[in-house]
């Protein structure tokens, strides 16, 4: 008899279908048919049922938070499919912790609802504006804020931004949105809700409420100032790896006995500081082990300069060797070792400590976390969008640099390496596919870059006068000549036989 054919199958996740699960998955032990919305989060991908909507599980798990329950939204027509396939298994998620040490799954039930993705958001706009919802929050990436990456000023010349300030009754943006569902909530004599931003963006709520005042005030003022002085805009700082959906995701899923059409893969690590600042209540986030804090911003400067500007200096580097994970990238001994001696000589030194945790005790951890080999984060998912990713995350600590005269010759090498990955071809010969909202014209200026190396950094929306400071300059051009002349490796290896010293 074939022990193959007689194995169990998997078991098509529903909420029918929960109580016939594996023993060894964990499930919701709360009555999802009384939770009741309390949040709308727009952008619903990975990152968020991993990790918001896993906090509001935990609370519901210990009989709290039942109003608290999430409807999904979205603003791109990408994400009808997202919204299909989670409709089909009853809005549940399965979430698969990848542990060095073996792999496990539980299935969660916070989120309610996904709201139909509408040309005009009429849809989101109606549910943010019962009384009902009390937050709303977002995942909608970096560079969707609509700021001008070198300033950090709105940018209220943007089309989208021209259209919604134009026809504030039907916006395209996910702040249009916001800014109508909230002149609703005016009229109808409601509090505003909290918005909350769940993007790797320091200060990212006060970037929030820029966008939504800004454009409120193009269109109605008075609503601006309503906005202004009646809304909440929390800063908020998230951590949790979670790689893209693949089907080895799926596939392990299955192993574990579920059949799940959008299952999350993460680590075994999830961080969450939040100002405490909201104007319509909040859930208990603190007693399932959110940070609630009046100071967010040197949480957001350890986390955003340590773990996301480090994993610019693997991703970028390993898309041009050809090193297909981040793991992989730890593991790679030149590699690690320019990782390393970027951030102890020329980012550590300006990042403060937080309470508990030094900024070499964090790198440690963050080491630890890039290294762990269950998880399959991809070079190429991380160096994606590195117009966004790079100001976020690696020029803050290179302005840092130049305006205290200490090292940036590796943070060159990094912005060298940014350059020399956005030409399109590995070392090897092989393609890198377009990875970036601007990748043609990146691309356009990486390959003139390579005769002419100042042109990478004279683009300004992204440098700023960091661009034309000689210091940078002129080690940009050198690593950047030496990466096209003699490989990343022969580069990495002049840098690591580099002492420390101000350039």
């Amino acid at each position: 008899m074939d022990p193959v054919a007689n194995a169990k199958l998997p078991m098509r996740l529903t909420q029918d279908s929960l109580s016939e699960l594996p023993e060894t998955v964990k499930i919701p032990v709360y009555d999802r048919s009384k939770l009741t919305p309390g949040i709308i989060h727009i952008g619903l991908g990975n990152f968020h049922r991993a990790h918001q909507a896993w906090y509001l599980h935990q609370l519901m798990q210990r009989g709290q938070a039942n109003d608290w329950a999430i409807i999904g939204a979205g603003v791109r027509s990408y994400d009808a499919d997202m919204r299909e396939r989670l409709l089909a298994q009853d809005c549940l998620t399965t979430l698969i912790e990848l542990d060095p040490k073996g792999m496990s799954a539980k299935v969660i039930g916070p989120m309610i609802d996904y709201l139909p993705i509408e040309e005009d958001n009429a849809a989101l706009i109606e549910a943010m504006a019962d009384p009902a919802i009390r937050i709303v929050s977002l995942t909608v990436t970096e560079g969707g804020y609509y700021l001008d990456a070198n300033t950090g000023a709105f940018n209220a010349d943007h089309a989208d931004i021209r259209h919604d300030a134009e026809n504030p009754n039907w916006p395209r943006t996910a702040f249009g949105a916001l800014v109508a569902a909230l002149k609703q909530r005016r009229q109808n004599g409601l509090k505003p809700f909290t918005a909350l931003s769940c993007d790797n963006l320091q200060g990212n709520g006060a970037i929030l409420k820029t966008c939504i005042v800004g454009l409120a005030h193009l269109s109605d003022p008075e609503l601006a100032d309503w906005i202004d002085q009646n809304g909440a805009f929390p800063n908020s700082m998230v951590d949790c790896i979670v790689p893209a959906t693949t089907e080895q995701v799926i596939s392990q899923c299955r192993e574990l006995g579920i059949d799940d059409r959008a299952p999350v893969s993460h680590e075994n690590f999830r961080q969450w500081v939040i100002e405490d600042d909201f104007c319509a209540g909040r859930p208990p986030l603190e007693q399932v082990g959110a940070t609630l804090t009046h100071d967010v911003h040197s949480y957001e400067a350890m986390k955003l300069r340590i773990l996301n500007g480090g994993h610019q200096l693997l991703a970028n580097v390993g898309e041009i060797l050809n090193v297909p994970t981040i793991a992989d990238c730890m593991q790679d001994p030149e590699i690690v070792a320019f990782f390393r001696k970027v951030q102890t000589e020329e980012i550590l030194p300006h990042v403060e400590a937080v309470p508990g945790t030094t900024a070499s005790e964090y790198l440690e951890m963050v080491e630890r976390r890039f290294a762990n080999t269950a998880i399959r984060d991809t070079t190429r998912r991380v160096a994606f969008d590195g117009s966004s990713r790079h100001p976020g995350f690696l020029l803050p600590s290179l302005r840092d640099a130049l305006a205290s005269g200490s090292s940036l010759t590796g943070l060159a090498l990094a912005e060298a390496f940014w350059c020399r990955m956005c030409a399109g071809v590995r070392e090897d010969g092989s393609e890198i596919a377009p990875n970036d909202p601007h990748w043609a014209n990146l691309q356009k200026t990486a390959l003139a870059s390579r005769g002419e190396p100042r042109l990478w950094i004279e683009q300004s929306q992204f440098f700023g006068d960091s661009g034309r400071d000689p210091r940078f300059v002129n080690v940009f051009t050198a690593w950047l000549s030496a990466i096209w002349q003699r490989g990343c490796r022969v580069a990495m290896a002049d840098y690591l036989a580099l002492e420390a010293k101000p350039f």
